[in-house]
């Protein structure tokens, strides 16, 4: 779903639909899709009309390692780092001419680490056993489609057409 533009005059209410033309090219990773679209716009094709559709999503869950206690300590005094270091540079920033403003901006760091390893380690703690994997997750499509209005397809499947420099559609 698309999100309306702050600086548009109202916004609008719009629901996503599947679009609506004739189907001028199949392929199989969304990288070639986007090579196709993007020969249509080098060639002038009013492209307001063009739509890269993902047929037959699937969502992947690729198995990086196992979790332990020492992994989960470290992602999680890493994050709690991060946000020690968000608060010690407000400190810095409000307060530059105060004594010892870079020393309390460290220690806020340091105590943003460790909140954030002993909450990793008790949140591991809960869920032990329960899954005990690092993972990313993705959701990808068999193939993807570019979808054209009717009265312009035979052109956007000419342009398509010539040129080598694309994958032949599926």
């Amino acid at each position: 779903m698309t999100t309306p533009s702050p600086f548009s005059a109202r916004p609008q209410q719009q629901q996503p639909t599947l679009p609506r033309g004739e189907v001028v090219g199949t392929y199989e990773t969304y990288a070639d899709a986007q090579q196709a679209v993007d020969k249509l716009v080098k060639a002038d094709f009013s492209v307001k009309d063009v739509s890269i559709v993902g047929n037959d999503l699937k969502s992947v869950e690729h198995v990086t390692g196992r979790l332990t206690y020492g992994k989960a300590a470290g992602a999680g005094a890493l994050s709690g780092l991060w946000m020690g270091v968000f608060i010690g540079i407000v400190l810095v920033l409000f307060s530059p001419a105060s004594p010892g403003v870079l020393g309390v901006a460290l220690a806020a760091a340091l105590i943003g680490a460790g909140f954030g390893m002993i909450l990793a380690i008790a949140s591991y703690a809960v869920t032990r056993r329960v899954r005990d994997f690092t993972s990313t997750r993705a959701v990808i499509a068999a193939n993807y489609t570019i979808v054209v209005q009717s009265d312009t397809a035979a052109r956007a499947q000419n342009i398509l057409g010539r040129g080598d420099d694309l994958p032949p559609a599926l």
